[in-house]
């Protein structure tokens, strides 16, 4: 069954349940109202009688039955019986509907006014004493018209209850057709969207409701994955293109050293230049699965402890044992605040890494290889800063060197192959932090990481 209907079904179910619901009270009502407004009748046309044959100024039976036979106001098969302190009858209407025990009359001598139904006439019976004389009067009649009137109204009911319940599935298909378009709308444009069309967008709409904002969700979904299919199809034409070039290299002078009867010291320099290009390529995979490692989901990423000012010298004293010529002065601020105060949650390789990048990277574009980095702290957040005062970096490209094989037109003739950087970020944003650069003529090149606490 389509959502569309199973939302009328509903809606039609509960509307008809409280209509229901609402007419039986009203017929409940409406016919206690009526029995109530009949006995109010029969306790007046009772004390009426009671007061023409047993009253102060009592009229004779002949003539009252004469006045009830004409009046208007008789009721329906009305039939009047007074009995005296004795249980004597003392008048009769003569019609008999009504049979009186003594019971009834002993009970109506105590509650002084009783009501019953006997069959479909309804029966009241007073403790009349006007006059010092008690009288026990009793009145019944068969409410006719009240009957018809709490039967039509009962129809009238029913047929308006039937009636509505059609009106409210005509409706409410209607409208479940009306609230359900949108996602009509948004099926249809699914359909739409494949891996090679992922520029489309899901209709919106201005409304803010639910639908909207489940469309405004997956378009959300749609840009994250534009952009990780385009940075997968940028990875691996870079990449290619990146491991063809040494590969062609080493391919070419291997090759050459084969055809070619070398000397021993220039097929030994061969393969010193084939091995420096195969260590370029080996950091260049290394790089890549870096990189690929740090594009992983959060949660499958171990977070721990780290200590950072221990962690930063640990990385200064990896880096000045494999480039002994660069220049690392690292300040922290405070010198002397506690451990706690450089204690964040993270992932200490991944650390490691982006650290050993940026530091790399501030002194590869250094002219006397020298680069400082500070470490400070406060309540929120610990930054680290890099900063050298090489070439400059065009602002146009600021942030396109974080994009995995770009590299600004600053590093024209420097080794490297554009993943550094990108490694670090990725790596940063992993950590729920941020990285920012600054580069001036006048006052270098300057990487800002920030690491909330």
């Amino acid at each position: 069954m389509s959502l569309r209907n199973r939302l009328t079904l509903l809606f039609t179910a509960i509307v008809s349940v409280l209509l229901a619901l609402f007419c039986l009270l009203l017929y409940v009502v409406a016919r206690q109202y009526v029995s109530n407004e009949f006995q109010t009748r029969l306790q007046s046309e009772a004390l009426t009688a009671g007061h023409l044959l047993v009253g102060r100024e009592p009229v004779g039976p002949t003539l009252f039955k004469l006045i009830d036979k004409n009046q208007l106001t008789v009721l329906p098969q009305e039939e009047i019986i007074i009995y005296d302190a004795k249980n004597k009858l003392v008048y009769e209407s003569g019609t008999d509907y009504l049979t009186v025990t003594p019971g009834i009359l002993k009970r109506v001598r105590q509650v002084r006014t009783l009501h019953w139904r006997d069959n479909e006439r309804d029966v009241v019976g007073i403790f009349f004493t006007e006059n010092q004389t008690p009288s026990v009067i009793f009145a019944s009649a068969v409410d006719t018209f009240g009957g018809r009137t709490i039967q039509n109204l009962a129809y009238i009911l029913a047929i308006g209850w039937f009636l509505m319940t059609a009106l409210m599935v005509v409706a409410g298909r209607f409208y479940a057709g009306r609230t359900l378009q949108p996602i009509n709308q948004i099926n249809r444009r699914m359909d739409e969207i494949t891996a090679s069309n992922l520029s489309l967008r899901l209709p919106e709409g201005a409304s803010g409701d639910e639908l909207t904002q489940l469309a405004q969700r997956f378009n959300r979904m749609l840009t994250r994955l534009e952009e990780a299919f385009s940075l997968q199809r940028s990875f691996v034409s870079h990449a290619s293109h990146e491991l063809r070039t040494p590969l062609t290299a080493i391919t070419g002078q291997l090759e050459v050293s084969l055809l070619a009867e070398d000397e021993p010291d220039e097929l030994r320099a061969t393969l010193h230049s084939v091995l420096d290009d195969v260590r370029g390529l080996n950091r260049m995979v290394n790089g890549l699965l870096s990189l690929a490692k740090a594009n992983m989901d959060e949660s499958s990423v171990p977070m721990g402890r780290v200590q950072l000012d221990t962690l930063l010298d640990q990385v200064q004293l990896d880096f000045q044992r494999l480039q002994p010529n660069y220049i690392i002065h690292v300040q922290i601020i405070p010198p002397d605040a506690p451990d706690h105060l450089w204690q964040l949650t993270g992932n200490e390789p991944l650390l490691r890494t982006a650290f050993f990048n940026l530091i790399d990277n501030g002194g590869k574009f250094s002219p006397a290889h020298t680069v400082s980095v500070t470490l400070s702290s406060n309540s929120k957040s610990v930054q680290l800063s890099v900063h050298n005062a090489g070439s400059t970096i065009p602002a146009d490209q600021l942030t396109a060197i974080f994009i995995p094989f770009q590299r600004g037109r600053n590093a024209s003739g420097q080794p490297g192959y554009g993943i550094g950087l990108p490694l670090a970020e990725r790596i940063i944003r992993l950590h729920q932090g941020s990285i920012q650069v600054d580069s001036s003529a006048t006052s270098g090149t300057t990487f800002t990481v920030t690491l909330p606490r």
